[in-house]
This record gives structure tokens, sequence and C-alpha cells, in this order.
């Protein structure tokens, strides 16, 4: 049981959080806007910043909740594959029917399709795993970063007998666009997160007991091939979600997820669930604020939080290769 003086330790750093949050937003809202022109641009970003808010929930969710159930805090949902399965089906779509045909798509059916695909390979992944002899996790992991490294291989051999001028909208698609969010996939793309609210936030205290690992968690009565399953079906939608919405961001998910659990070490699984969300708020909104307002797209934020995510995975390597 935690001491009640660390409860309010807690409660202040997520008022601290929620406050840097809520001055991400207004700097959003606020820079860069002309006299007189408040109601445009508080049209025209309102969505922008809905848009980023989802990404960030989705993202630092699907992390933090993958974290729980392979119980390793550096692997990340794009480990399995997402990333690379979503770049294979751009390359595939533009090889088969060409670049034009390919943008002309009805971006609805287009994103329900990448959504269904991801889901399928997410849920399929853990349905074949613990239908095995062997449940081992591990080989979760194996198989997740063999079908990643084949995903990338079709999609370099496809893009290389891409016409050059088709390739340019496969390159699009490579990096995610945290500026040109498709707001006509906005309303669905919400529906579908916050349907994943009620599960992570009413399973909150059976992620904690799937923490504590297989055997314990089995041990302490709680339904595990059950939980394994919502989990895995849960990190599957967030992620195609948040991917097909804005495209892949590997690192992202890793970086805020450690910045929280710096943050409020010990927390439990709800407290750090709102932990990552608003540190994720605070990254995305704020970077995307300061390069877009500030900056004058001059920078790209997806390429710097790569960048520091990168840097994070590295160290956390090097220290688990210390140990």
């Amino acid at each position: 049981m935690r001491s009640d003086s660390t409860a309010p330790r807690f409660g202040l750093r997520l008022g601290l959080l929620g406050g840097a949050a809520l001055i991400a937003v207004a700097l959003f809202f606020v820079l860069g806007v002309p006299a007189g022109a408040w109601a445009f641009a508080l049209k025209f970003r309102t969505g922008k910043v809905v848009a980023l808010i989802l990404v960030a929930f989705a993202i630092s969710a699907s992390t933090q909740l993958f974290h729980v159930t392979t119980r390793n805090q550096i692997l990340t949902p794009a480990i399995m594959g997402f990333d690379a399965l979503y770049l294979m089906i751009q390359t595939g779509l533009v090889y088969s029917i060409g670049g034009m045909a390919a943008l002309s798509i009805d971006p609805v059916a287009k994103f329900s399709a990448e959504v269904v695909a991801m889901m399928v390979f997410s849920t399929g992944l853990f349905l074949w795993l613990f239908t095995a002899k062997s449940r081992d996790l591990h080989l979760l992991v194996l198989v997740g970063i063999i079908f990643g490294a084949l995903f990338r291989s079709l999609s370099n051999f496809a893009a290389r007998m891409i016409d050059p001028n088709d390739f340019v909208v496969v390159q699009g698609e490579m990096f995610a666009r945290f500026n040109a969010v498709n707001l006509d996939l906005l309303w669905i793309s919400i529906g579908l997160c916050a349907g994943t609210v009620p599960i992570l936030w009413g399973m909150r205290h059976q992620f904690d007991v799937l923490a504590l690992g297989r055997e314990t968690a089995i041990n302490l009565g709680l339904r595990y091939k059950r939980v394994m399953l919502i989990s895995f079906a849960t990190i599957g939608l967030l992620v195609s979600v948040s991917t097909a919405l804005v495209g892949p961001v590997t690192f992202f998910g890793l970086l805020v997820t450690h910045l929280a659990y710096r943050f409020l070490p010990g927390a439990r699984f709800g407290v750090t669930l709102i932990a990552t969300t608003l540190v994720a708020i605070v990254t995305l909104v704020g970077g995307q604020a300061i390069f877009e307002h500030v900056l004058g797209f001059k920078g790209t934020l997806s390429v710097v939080i790569d960048m520091l995510g990168g840097l994070v995975f590295l160290t956390l390597l090097l220290k688990g290769a210390a140990k």
C-alpha cells in the first residue's frame, strides 16, 4: 500500500502537468494570431488541437499498456511491426494502382481499411501465440520483430519498382504529419479512441496486477488470457487509429512514457495513464505550436521527437546492458 504522504505528492505533480498541458494548448491558440482574426484562428485551430490531443492520448496510452503486458519498458508497439505494416500498405497501394489513383481513394474508406488491417494483425498475433503450446511473451516480441523486418523489406522492394513521380506519394506517408491532419477522419477517430477510455480506466487495477507477471497474476485470481486479449486489442486499436491519422511515430510513445515514469516514480497504472497523456499533450501540442507558429515550419516536430526518443531508447539499452 502506498503511504498517505505519497498520494498528495502525485496529486500535486499531476496538477503541474495539467497546468503545463493547458498552457501548451493556450499557446497553440494564441501564438501568431493577428489582431481581429481571433474568430477565424479559433475555428481553424480547434480541429488541429483536438487531433493532436487525440494522437497524444492514443500513442501514450498504447505504449504504457504495452509496457505493462510485456513487463519491459524498452519495448513499444512499433516493435510489433505496426509502423512497417502501415508503410507496406501505403507502398503496396501506390505500386498497385498508381499515385494519383491512391490519392483519389475516399479517405474514410482508406482509413477504415488501414485500421482494420492493423487491428487484425495485432489480435491475430495474440490469438496465434496463445493457441500454441508455448505461451512465452518473448515469442510475441520476436515474431513482431520478424514481421516488421518482412514488411520493411517488402516496402523497400515495392518502392524501388514505383515510378519516381508516384514515389512522392509514398514519401509523404513515411513521416508523421502533425500539421496536416485530415479533419474528416477526426470524428471517427474520436469515437474509436473514446471507446477505449472506459476499458483502460475500468481495468486499471487489473493492469496493476498484470504488471506483477503471469504466474503472480494468475495466483491472485486474474483472468490472465482474457485481460491479455483485451490489452492487445486495445493497443492495436489505439496504435492503428493514431498511425492511420497522422502516420508513423516510432519513438514518441517511448519518450513521453519514460518522462512520466521519471516524474511520478512508483505510481500505479491509473495515475501514470493520466501523467503520460498530459506529458504527451505538452510535448505534441506545445512542440507543434513552436514549430508551426514561432518557427514558421522551418523544422519538423516528428524528426525532433524521433531523435530525442531514439536517444532515450539507446540510453535504456545501454543501462540494460550495464546491468
